[in-house]
């Protein structure tokens, strides 16, 4: 499954490279914003209730799984105050 995402992931940013005309240019760095961090902590959430993992990949994908919750909920309070003071 780890082949498949990163397989994905590269093709991804092959055909983003290509759509913006970077064909022939260095390729750019990947951004991650918080969305995506968001969006990865309730794919797990809806995979762990479909039954998708095994039950001994439950403790890593628990820890890692607390481990995004609890950065995101550490990032969340620093965005709110980041927006209050640009406005």
């Amino acid at each position: 499954m780890t082949e498949q995402v990163e397989t994905q992931v590269a093709q991804d940013a092959q055909v983003q490279a290509t759509a913006n005309g970077a064909e022939n240019s260095a390729p750019a760095a990947p951004d991650l914003t918080i969305s995506d961090l968001q969006a990865l902590r309730t794919i797990i959430d809806v995979c762990t209730q479909r039954g998708s993992f095994r039950a001994n990949e439950m403790a890593s994908v628990g820890q890692v799984y607390n481990r995004l919750n609890a950065f995101l909920d550490h990032v969340a309070p620093q965005k709110e105050t980041t927006e209050k003071t640009k406005e």
